[in-house]
């Protein structure tokens, strides 16, 4: 299915779940702003079972207030098991997070709502259908969004199909070359200094000994941490030539640094790092401001997504 070609209007309440490794956002409607009709915020935790059953007691009680689900979207941190012939399917597999290796999250939808259609994807990829459906990447076919944040992900679109492939893209654990200065080791237990191990949240409060939303403006971690995500970029920008890259998650506002001199300084260093290789006006000093941007959709891209991904199964599952 092509599923920019597959995006229509709905009128039909479907819910959506942006599974998050802080938090669940759950919700129901049709569509970001009012069509976003009911939400409810769930903390992640460590017991799976305890999660899911808050999440199926919620959507429960918001079927007897709005009537059946047309459909339900899951947009989960990762990795995940997409493979719908594998007996694992729907499963968060080898996470970091701490109680949720090996855990079911579409188990216990399938067996609460018989019959609704359930579509599953990658927190990132659902975020990037949200942008293209509504934010920041309509318009577009190809394009990376990504998530800095408790960890860091990556999905998006080439040629209007969502990056799938052996499992999903891992795009947060490539490794990096050093920025001169920074000799912290990581925090990523399985790579220790990849993207994620170097970038995320917990990868900040651990290299700075506070967490970035505390970190003065001037402090030597925001060069680091900047200058490793514009090595990032410039890595994606290479293999998969998007034509827009959107930057979500936690750690792009910036805390007292403010997310306008983060991406000012982020844009300046990508540009640096390429070095002009690649020739495009949206390159360029007047263009770049538009190729590296924020969601459009904001903190709601990932539960907008979810929304996306719930219209297209139902749009698959139609007779």
């Amino acid at each position: 299915m092509r599923l920019m070609g597959a995006m229509t209007p709905h009128n039909s309440i479907v819910g959506a779940i942006e599974a998050g490794g802080t938090k669940f956002i759950c919700a129901v409607g049709d569509g970001p702003g009012a069509g976003l009709r009911e939400r409810v915020q769930l903390a992640t935790g460590d017991d799976p079972a305890r999660l899911m059953r808050e999440v199926v007691a919620w959507f429960s009680a918001q079927r007897e207030k709005h009537g059946p689900l047309a459909a339900m979207g899951v947009a989960s941190f990762g990795p995940v098991d997409l493979d719908e012939r594998s007996r694992t399917h729907g499963f968060i597999t080898t996470t970091p997070k701490p109680g949720w290796q090996n855990a079911d999250i579409l188990g216990p939808l399938r067996r609460a709502f018989p019959g609704v259609p359930l579509g599953f994807d990658t927190d990132v990829n659902g975020a990037a259908l949200g942008e293209a459906r509504w934010g920041a990447a309509r318009g577009l076919e190809d394009f990376i969004y990504i998530t800095i944040g408790t960890g860091i992900g990556g999905g998006g679109m080439a040629r209007g199909r969502l990056l799938h492939g052996l499992v999903h893209p891992e795009m947060g654990h490539m490794g990096l070359p050093r920025v001169e200065g920074d000799d912290f080791e990581g925090a990523c237990p399985f790579h220790g200094r990849c993207w994620e191990g170097l970038c995320s949240g917990p990868a900040i409060a651990r290299r700075a000994g506070m967490p970035a939303e505390s970190l003065p403006p001037g402090h030597p971690a925001w060069a680091i941490t900047i200058r490793t995500i514009a090595h990032a970029l410039v890595n994606l920008t290479c293999v998969l030539s998007p034509r827009r890259i959107i930057l979500g998650g936690s750690v792009r506002k910036a805390g007292r640094l403010g997310e306008a001199a983060f991406f000012e300084k982020l844009r300046a260093d990508f540009r640096e790092i390429l070095a002009g290789y690649i020739v495009s006006p949206a390159l360029t000093e007047g263009g770049i401001a538009g190729f590296i941007v924020p969601p459009q959709l904001g903190d709601d891209a990932g539960v907008c997504g979810a929304i996306a991904l719930a219209q297209a199964a139902k749009e698959i599952s139609a007779p």
